[in-house]
């Protein structure tokens, strides 16, 4: 996914100018650079509104104590739309105008939530599934201890209790240790 991303957005100026040469082809060039102005135009006002009125519910939560009314996800998307829209390109205006208009953010925000939704479980999953491999429980599971299955900090502690050691662990030498005679020049 990461890569399609990556390639759309080195491909969306070249979509954009090839956009734009076609509209002025089609409509003139005097009325595609009033299109492009008034698309410019837009932007800055729905980023000065959204600028304002964000910091104006920030300021009324911090004042009160209490979270923002509205949400932060609102003016996200206002300040995304008029960022988008001040961008020239008539790609970026659609998708600006997407998150601008006020009977299309419910459903931006709806996808939003749900992807998000999506998202945390995933994160969720593989969490579980990587405390499995390393053989404990998540912390704070019902019958674990605070730092997983065993009550040891830093997992089980290999060969405790003849357990062998889990996976991922590295390679175990078994050897013995004889200290250096610090009198002896060994020659």
């Amino acid at each position: 996914m990461p890569l399609l991303t990556v390639l759309a957005l080195m491909a969306l100026p070249f979509v954009e100018v090839w956009l734009m040469i076609a509209v002025g082809g089609w409509i003139g060039v005097p009325w595609t650079l009033a299109a492009l102005v008034s698309l410019l135009v837009l932007g800055v006002a729905v980023l000065r509104r959204a600028g304002t009125r964000a910091f104006r519910d920030a300021d009324g939560a911090l004042r009160s104590g209490e979270p923002p009314r509205g949400g932060l996800l609102d003016p996200l998307m206002l300040m995304a739309g008029g960022i988008l829209l001040v961008v020239p390109g008539f790609v970026t205006a659609v998708l600006g105008l997407l998150m601008v208009l006020p009977f299309t953010r419910p459903a931006l925000r709806w996808a939003f939530a749900g992807w998000a939704q999506r998202r945390v479980r995933r994160m969720q999953e593989r969490m579980e599934e990587e405390f499995v491999v390393r053989g404990s429980g998540a912390p704070g599971a019902p019958g674990q201890g605070p730092f997983g299955g065993t009550g040891e900090p830093f997992g089980r502690r290999p060969g405790a209790g003849g357990e062998a050691s889990p996976p991922n662990r590295g390679r175990v030498i078994r050897g013995s240790f004889e200290p250096e005679d610090p009198d002896d020049t060994g020659h």
